[in-house]
């Protein structure tokens, strides 16, 4: 045992409230923010999604699972106060979560007696540092206490850039392209060990990612009611139609590849261009639904819950989805993806062909929405999850 992590171990025995009174400048919270323990749900099988919630997902999934009867399900996640909350059935804030021993210790206890199933999103730690972070020794936990784990991708998480750059030629990952290619590397490969060494059931939340975990299953992203009760607006009846780009990590959407195309467009008079960034979730379904086109990305290759949610609006979304990603839709639904596919490059091609074929592409965009509904909606992630782990 390291000297560091000896000393961790030492200090985990002082209990908290003592802590904070000799060391206050390294807690971040008080006794007062310490929530009380999960509470199971209800249930034959109790399932815990946690810790990430990446776009509100973990909630969707957890209502998703309780589409199968005798199911309860809950997801839990944690953040900085002031940060941007997607709905979680339990919230606990980033500093007590990762610094506080009483708030882990009455979890680990409240989750091994309560829980029958978890799933681990994202490779990370359920526990903050109870075990050294240390997500083997948590699976290993919970294992002992007859709880069955299955572990969960979303992305970055494990999207290897080495093997990304191979197969998409404007892969972000390319030699000086995105920063932090090297880091994602890292992690994508230690976060592939973890995999091995645990051994479990393990989902993913986009099909590409199958290229990276191919003994996979692909756990479909939920569009929440929000989005599917909105009534469609009309779409490319304006004279010059209006594209919306709405990037996350513009660096990973490839957004400088499409801007100038973009501009000049706009400039032509051919359509009216927004780029909008740092958007808050209340706000995208009236930003995506006055659109007429929807642009996501150009440089992944895949689709996810922001393609989703502009599909549900009825717009026209264009992006870039790999044959791979469109070939496993098609087998797994026996639907096409209603996205018209475009490369960075063709792009300028791909806009002035929608503005000049407007019943075309209307049709397509009236595709969206069914597509939804069938494919995310819930009710086959719930089929994944019951035929995939919960009904092992």
């Amino acid at each position: 045992m390291s000297p560091s992590t000896l000393q961790r171990r030492l200090v985990a025995l002082i209990p908290d409230a003592v802590q904070m009174r000799l060391r206050p400048q390294l807690f971040g919270f008080t006794a007062a923010d310490i929530p009380a323990p999960i509470v199971a749900p209800q249930g034959r099988v109790r399932l815990l999604i946690a810790p990430a919630n990446f776009a509100g997902q973990g909630f969707e999934w957890a209502r998703a699972a309780e589409r199968i009867t005798g199911v309860g399900a809950t997801n839990l996640s944690y953040r900085n106060p002031g940060e941007f909350a997607f709905p979680t059935d339990y919230e606990v804030p980033t500093a007590v979560f990762a610094k506080s021993r009483t708030w882990q210790r009455r979890q680990v206890r409240a989750v091994e007696r309560g829980f029958t199933h978890v799933i681990i999103e994202a490779e990370r730690p359920i526990f903050g540092r109870r075990y050294d972070e240390d997500v083997t020794r948590e699976v290993a936990v919970l294992r002992r206490a007859g709880i069955r784990v299955a572990m969960l991708c979303h992305g970055s998480d494990i999207r290897l850039p080495s093997r990304h750059r191979t197969h998409e030629p404007d892969s972000p990952f390319v030699e000086g392209g995105y920063a932090e290619t090297d880091r994602l590397e890292e992690q994508a490969t230690r976060h592939r060990a973890l995999l091995d060494r645990i051994g479990s059931t393990v989902l993913v939340s986009t099909p590409d990612l199958l290229l990276d975990v191919p003994e996979g299953v692909w756990l479909p992203v939920v569009v929440g009611e929000r989005w599917r009760e909105r009534p469609a607006a009309p779409v490319l009846e304006r004279d010059r139609p209006l594209v919306v780009h709405v990037p996350s990590r513009a660096g990973l959407k490839g957004s400088d590849l499409i801007e100038d195309t973009m501009r000049a467009l706009d400039a032509d008079g051919v359509v009216t261009y927004e780029r909008h960034e740092g958007v808050i979730a209340e706000r995208m379904p009236e930003l995506y639904g006055r659109a007429d086109i929807v642009l996501d990305q150009f440089s992944l290759g895949i689709y996810g819950v922001a393609t989703c949610e502009a599909l549900s609006t009825g717009r026209v979304v264009v992006s870039h989805v790999s044959d791979q990603v469109r070939d496993h839709v098609r087998r797994a639904t026996g639907r096409e993806l209603p996205v018209v596919e475009s490369r960075a490059a063709d792009l300028d091609r791909v806009i002035r062909g929608i503005v000049a074929d407007r019943e075309r592409y209307r049709s397509i965009a009236a595709d969206g929405p069914d597509f939804v509904r069938e494919v995310h909606d819930g009710r086959r992630s719930a089929e994944v999850l019951a035929t995939a782990f919960l009904d092992h």
